[in-house]
């Protein structure tokens, strides 16, 4: 896991804004997520249930507002509004949101192909 800050991300024209920290040459997957208070997220998605949840690729949390902990195979890390935290392959991975102050986030996938939307129809 890595994490830093938005002000440690640099000026982009080209290329996607995470280009430096998050492999691939475009954001191919994502969502925004409000999170409820006290949520943790992928509780139960392991196979037959169990609290695991990892990627074979990167994954990027952009943290738009609150605070939490990300939890990384059982460790929990705080972050808060304006950290970027970015989840290496097979690293098992929950974002908890606090009771307090709930958690807004961008989350993405960053590969070598546009998300499937952006993509050019075959020529008929």
């Amino acid at each position: 896991m890595k994490k830093l800050r938005f002000s440690d991300l640099q000026d982009k024209k080209n290329g996607h804004i995470l280009q430096d920290v998050l492999p691939g040459a475009y954001l191919s997957s994502g969502g925004l997520s409000f999170a409820k208070r006290g949520d943790r997220s992928h509780t139960n998605d392991g196979p037959e249930g169990r609290d695991y949840h990892v990627h074979g690729d990167c994954e990027a949390f952009l943290i738009l507002q609150g605070t939490g902990t990300m939890e990384m195979n059982g460790e929990h890390i705080p972050v808060t509004t304006g950290d970027i935290v970015i989840i290496e392959p097979g690293e098992d991975h929950h974002l908890n949101s606090s009771e307090d102050d709930p958690i807004v986030t961008v989350w993405c996938h960053a590969g070598p192909n546009r998300h499937k939307n952006q993509q050019q129809e075959d020529a008929v």
